[in-house]
């Protein structure tokens, strides 16, 4: 994949975050998402991170600093899959089409190929109490994905999941976003998801949260499972994980 880096997708400048209690959890922030890049940020508990996607989003304004990014294209997936319990998975994920007033032969089409895209063909007649966690966060960014979304923040998505099942997701997430081609912001503690799956690698500090470090990922996509156990990939996860320690 080509990454576009003249066109920033989503710009963070100078974002400072002081909540009404005086708690200060960011501190001038700037960093950008190009159309093509997949970049994620790893940092101590409470540090900013989440924040940082909600003022993106606009469900919270930043104290300081300015935001670029087209809201009325954004994708959001969040720590939970927040599915309507009373819908079907197919109708869980037309939810946003009908939102967005997309007419109902076309966001049929969309539904059903958001669903093929991440492998739940087979369950649209499912409702979320008989789906596994995976299952339902697969729901979730397909409900994203019928939007087409040309920017895409995920707030730690799969960490309530197992260790196996979330390897899958890492995987198939890498594989949508080559397809799609979004400019990706994705929030974990994993440090191992990060590098799987990302083109950048940021580490911020504890609160106030501040950008300390970058680590470009060299990796070509699509990645496979044994990316893992290669050798560059400990040593990126090894300095990773030295500069996140520093960062307490």
């Amino acid at each position: 994949m080509l990454t576009d880096t003249t066109t920033k997708s989503l710009a963070f400048d100078g974002i400072g975050m002081v909540f009404p209690d005086g708690t200060e959890a960011l501190r001038d922030v700037s960093l950008d998402v190009a159309k093509g890049e997949f970049v994620t940020i790893v940092g101590p508990s409470g540090c900013g991170k989440s924040t940082l996607l909600k003022i993106a989003s606009g469900l919270i304004d930043a104290t300081a600093g300015t935001v670029e990014v087209d809201r009325s294209g954004l994708g959001y997936v969040f720590q939970d899959a927040t599915l309507m319990p009373w819908r079907t998975v197919r109708q869980n994920v037309e939810l946003l089409g009908q939102l967005h007033n997309i007419p109902k032969a076309e966001l049929t089409k969309l539904a059903t190929d958001a669903i093929d895209l991440v492998g739940l063909t087979g369950f649209e007649n499912h409702y979320p109490k008989a789906l596994s966690g995976g299952m339902k966060m697969r729901t979730s960014v397909a409900r994203t994905l019928t939007l087409n979304p040309p920017v895409f923040l995920f707030d730690e998505p799969f960490g309530a999941v197992d260790e196996i099942t979330r390897e899958h997701l890492n995987e198939e997430t890498q594989l949508l976003f080559q397809r799609q081609g979004f400019a990706g912001l994705f929030i974990t503690h994993s440090i191992s998801e990060a590098v799987f799956m990302s083109t950048r690698v940021l580490v911020m500090s504890a609160r106030p949260g501040r950008i300390v470090d970058e680590f470009e990922i060299p990796f070509d996509y699509p990645r496979m499972p044994n990316l893992r156990f290669d050798p560059q990939f400990a040593r990126l996860s090894g300095e990773i994980s030295t500069s996140l320690r520093g960062a307490h």
